[in-house]
């Protein structure tokens, strides 16, 4: 029997006699086995549990949630997990775990994981096939798709949740291998406005902290992160901090993180650009700046501060609803500090002028100083466990390895690593998530692979997003849930391992590579993302261009040699091994560094401590521009700004994973509820615990009344995991970065009239 791994590519004509024959023989060995088959050392890079982890012992792996990568100890019996428990020596979580963390194993045995390929009939029932038959039509209907609207006509989107090494497969396998142009992940929904931020004042998208910074700091200072929720363990390291710091949040809510602030700056929705353009000029007014570093290290100080010039006091005041005792203290708390930190994460991100403000953001650490040492630094806390990973090696938003599709210089380094022609790769950069939207919705694409991710719930304006997608012709979902919102739209749904069920590396916010094992079998035929784009390769002729692509660490050497010379190098890295037993490994780690950095590999390493950026100047930039209004501010008809945010620490994102813990779903309220002042609750006659129908020009949704302080007079609040919410949120998009605007947006609320409680 001839291994899968070592088949001949499927000619165009997949009907020839010879790959009939094939394709028979193999089914005569899969059938209900495929799975088997393929477990099967050699083939198709998986095997069993790794030689490196005992069968009876304990071995440590990082989290596949959030970006804070915390490290787990899983503990084994005959080779299967049985338990975990939060790992003591990580430098990341230092033996502390939140609550999705200590619940990872347990949402694998949920009774709806897909288990067999489905494939919808012409009645609309999904019915199990086996992998060969999903293979072929996956194959047969996007070939037959791009023959007859061309190959730019079918897409994908994929992930911050898979390991590097497959985020890299598929971003190859589509563009390289199947002549897809267009791919973007749904880290567009979280990271996209930090990267173009960093990439645009520091020369390549580079977050320079360690999370030892938390605790380094005197100043830190959180826009539009609620810190305390969204990363539980990163505010751990903040209460771990000797120095008695001074916490500021900017956030129009009075959050968790707000709570335990010394300063809480409650500034209008969206009006933080004009907030730190206001600091900006008080810094310059008071001669509150470091001189020496503005002249030696950056450049168009000069024309930002003739910008910052005119936001007065009463200008910005005005804006954001702060008095400028506020405004003044915020810029003294500054300049008194030694080791200042600035953090940013979604409540920025998420914004119709998120790039400027990020941006006006790093301005404030780059003309004080307060960049490249201990406790220092312009910071975005990342949003997904991987979504690092997607930003440098998933081949979407640039070329492997943070190299650009446009520089023909780029594209022949990466194709003679690959061994590619190099007309195999794009010239120009895919669209993003949005435009692939629009795409679908002006007919321009017809075909639709959607991996690992869920935009029925996830993408903004949700009513008009299920529309685009029941547009497709074709729409194919791999995901290790079949019971996903947007598997319930799929023609085709290719089951996946999950989390603890695959090999491969994560790398979290601070650069960290980390560590992603196989402690346990998936499911049914479910299969790695991995094998399953090694399987589709395989099937659409294009095997042959991956033969060295077979295992994830054989990729992860690929994706060393992609970054030699990049500011995220990694060719120092010896292998995984070395990543398990030095308890991950920031980038840059550059073969180059020799001894040296060998030495360091478990340090905690932060970028630009010698003052040199990635433009060819070696300088940072100053960008700045006029803050734009609220793109929907309130009106007669709908008089409330709609926030929207985490609500719990005990589920993440559309809850596809925690919603299937019986102890995440005990900690966070099943019913969706909204925030309300009470003064606001008052004029509505609404009462705490009543219903509410809140909704926008786009839809409408009944919520459980939480009457509470937390949200100003004017403005509600509804946390993000819940399906509906994004009924109501605006299709608005930054210009530069095209992140959803999802955090604010108008909205009416009114009282549910003879609402029945037993319902």
């Amino acid at each position: 029997m001839t291994e899968p791994s070592t088949l001949p590519p499927a000619p165009a004509d997949s009907k020839t006699p010879i790959y009939r024959t094939l394709r028979n023989l193999l089914h005569q060995q899969r059938g209900p086995l495929t799975r088997e088959l393929l477990l099967e050392p050699g083939n198709f890079g998986l095997g069993q549990v790794p030689a490196r982890v005992r069968p009876d012992a304990t071995t440590d792996m990082v989290c596949g949630y959030c970006s804070t990568g915390c490290s787990l100890r899983v503990h084994l019996k005959d080779g299967e997990a049985t338990n975990l428990t939060p790992a003591t020596e990580y430098p990341v979580n230092l033996g502390m775990a939140c609550p999705k963390g200590w619940e990872a194993l347990s949402v694998l045995d949920s009774p709806d994981r897909a288990t067999r390929p489905l494939l919808r009939d012409q009645t609309g029932r999904l019915n199990p096939i086996d992998w060969d038959s999903a293979m072929t039509t996956f194959t047969d209907r996007f070939k037959a798709i791009q023959a007859e609207h061309g190959p730019h006509s079918v897409a994908f989107l994929s992930t911050g949740q898979m390991a590097t090494e497959e985020m890299a497969f598929l971003g190859a396998l589509t563009k390289f291998g199947m002549g897809l142009l267009h791919g973007d992940g749904n880290t567009r929904q979280c990271m996209a406005t930090a990267v173009v931020a960093y990439k645009q004042a520091f020369g390549f998208d580079a977050p320079p902290y360690t999370y030892a910074d938390f605790e380094e700091s005197d100043v830190i200072v959180l826009v539009g992160s609620n810190l305390c929720i969204a990363h539980p363990i990163m505010w751990e390291r903040v209460m771990r901090n000797p120095h008695s710091p001074e916490i500021i949040v900017v956030d129009p809510r009075m959050t968790e993180t707000a709570m335990n602030a010394s300063q809480h700056l409650a500034a209008a929705p969206k009006s933080d650009l004009s907030l730190m353009y206001g600091i900006a000029r008080i810094l310059i007014d008071n001669d509150w700046v470091d001189r020496d570093y503005i002249d030696q290290h950056t450049n168009d100080f000069e024309a930002f501060a003739e910008h910052v010039a005119t936001f007065t006091d009463e200008r910005v005041t005005a804006d954001t609803g702060l008095s400028a005792k506020q405004l003044h203290r915020f810029a003294e708390t500054i300049h008194n500090g030694q080791r200042v930190s600035f953090w940013w994460t979604m409540g920025v991100n998420q914004s119709h002028q998120g790039t400027r403000t990020a941006q006006a953001i790093i301005n404030l650490a780059l003309m004080t100083g307060n960049i490249g040492r201990p406790g220092t630094g312009a910071n975005s806390v990342t949003g997904q466990c991987n979504a690092m990973g997607s930003r440098l090696f998933s081949n979407t938003t640039n070329l492997l390895g943070g190299h650009d599709f446009t520089s023909a210089e780029h594209r022949r380094k990466i194709a003679d690593i690959l061994q590619i022609d190099e007309a195999l790769i794009p010239r120009e950069n895919s669209l993003p998530y949005n435009e692939i939207m629009e795409g679908i919705l002006r007919g321009k694409i017809k075909g639709l692979w959607v991996v690992c991710t869920n935009p029925a719930h996830s993408w903004i304006n949700q009513n008009q997003c299920r529309d685009i997608l029941d547009r497709l012709d074709f729409l194919v979902v791999q995901d290790m849930y079949s019971t996903t919102e947007t598997a319930n739209m799929a023609d085709l749904i290719l089951p996946a391992a999950g989390w603890g069920e695959k090999e491969g590396t994560l790398i979290n916010s601070e650069r960290r590579i980390g560590a992603l094992k196989k402690v346990r079998k998936a499911p049914g035929e479910a299969l790695s993302d991995f094998n399953i784009f090694k399987l589709v390769a395989h099937y659409w002729g294009c095997g042959e261009m991956f033969r060295e692509w077979d295992s994830p660490e054989a990729v992860f050497r690929i994706l060393q040699r992609c970054s030699e010379g990049q500011p995220c190098d990694i060719t120092g890295i010896e292998g995984y091994s070395q990543i398990d037993a030095t308890g991950g490994i920031q980038w840059p780690f550059a073969k180059s560094e020799g001894d040296k950095q060998k030495a360091e590999v478990a340090a905690e390493r932060r970028l630009f401590a010698d003052g040199q950026f990635f433009h060819p100047d070696g300088r940072a930039k100053f960008l700045f521009e006029a803050p734009r209004p609220l793109t929907e501010p309130p009106s007669r008809n709908f008089p409330f700004i709609l926030l929207t945010g985490r609500g719990t620490v005990a589920q993440w994102h559309t809850q596809t994973r925690t919603g299937k813990s019986a102890v995440l779903r005990k900690l966070s309220p099943q019913q969706i509820f909204v925030e309300i002042n009470p003064a606001d609750a008052r004029a509505l006659a609404l009462e705490p615990g009543d219903m509410a129908t809140v909704a926008s020009q786009r839809g409408r949704l009944q919520a459980r009344t939480v009457c509470t302080h937390s949200v100003q007079p004017g403005h509600v609040f509804i946390a993000m995991h819940y399906e509906a919410a994004n009924q109501l949120t605006d299709a608005v998009f930054d210009p530069y970065s095209k992140q959803p605007a999802y955090k604010a947006c108008a909205v009416q609320v009114s009282r549910v009239h003879g609402y029945n409680e037993s319902r």
